[in-house]
């Protein structure tokens, strides 16, 4: 049994000749960057799946504050979601070379059916030059009859649910919706089935709601307080999944504008 990777900061052979960081070791196949300081301790050497979760850029819903769930496709990207995906995708494109060196390339790609994150995810394919696959498991929360209004619509139609239905994590809304814990779920499912795969990074393109459940479920969290957690339009978040379930969140939240080097 090795001693615990908190801490370690020393270099194998191979990206010590890279002091800069380059990415070279990463994206030859080379060895990668030890587990960095403040990593989450471990006292082994196995290999996680690494997910890249990528929220849309922004739409029309977005701006209005209107539930956008996955009970209808739409909306697109606007303007300056198209722009977003495009900063999301140059910081996508850091990973494993001069942005967490501990791990490896983007080697795969999924996004949600929904079309703002087929947009998005079609932008960051063609920067790191994969296919896009579709997963239902990372569409966002159906709304049932919230669909489409805004929290003040919802609160005056259905008056006192709304909160209740973030801070609890386990009322459904009216018209057949998804509880935040339901979402949970289907994330678990999600990434259960991206560990078949073996040890590799996957960029999945995703929602608010399924990217906050996302994290929950990785933290083992109570659903009522996922809303706690800041996810952006064209936000990146990084979570590292192992085999025996004590899995990391190496980034939350993080902003993809003004990152990109063009």
């Amino acid at each position: 049994m090795t001693g615990p990777a908190d801490g370690a900061e020393a270099l194998d052979h191979e990206t010590a000749t890279d002091p800069a960081g380059t990415g070279t070791a990463a994206t030859q196949g080379r060895a990668r960057q030890t587990r960095p300081s403040g990593a989450a301790v471990r006292f082994d050497s196995d290999e996680p799946v690494t997910v890249v979760l990528v929220r849309h850029g922004q739409t029309t819903m977005t701006v209005s504050r209107g539930y956008s769930g996955s009970s209808e496709p739409g909306p697109p990207l606007d303007e300056h979601g198209r722009a977003q995906a495009a900063a999301a995708a140059a910081l996508v494109d850091r990973v494993g070379r001069d942005l967490w060196g501990d791990i490896a390339y983007p080697t795969e790609l999924v996004a949600s059916p929904m079309v703002r994150t087929q947009q998005t995810g079609g932008i960051i394919a063609e920067r790191l030059r994969l296919e896009v696959r579709t997963d239902a498991a990372f569409q966002e929360a159906d709304f049932g009859d919230w669909q489409g209004l805004t929290a003040a619509e919802i609160e005056e139609r259905w008056p006192g649910q709304l909160e209740p239905w973030h801070t609890s994590g386990r009322l459904r809304p009216p018209g057949g919706g998804e509880s935040i814990e339901d979402v949970g779920v289907r994330l678990r499912a999600g990434l259960d089935a991206l560990q078949t795969g073996g040890p590799r990074t996957v960029v999945v393109v995703s929602h608010a709601v399924a990217i906050r459940a996302a994290l929950g479920v990785t933290m083992g969290a109570d659903p009522g307080t996922w809303s706690q957690l800041r996810v952006a339009p064209a936000s990146v978040s990084i979570i590292r999944l192992y085999a025996d379930k004590r899995d990391e969140i190496a980034v939350a939240g993080a902003p993809s504008e003004g990152w990109g080097r063009g």
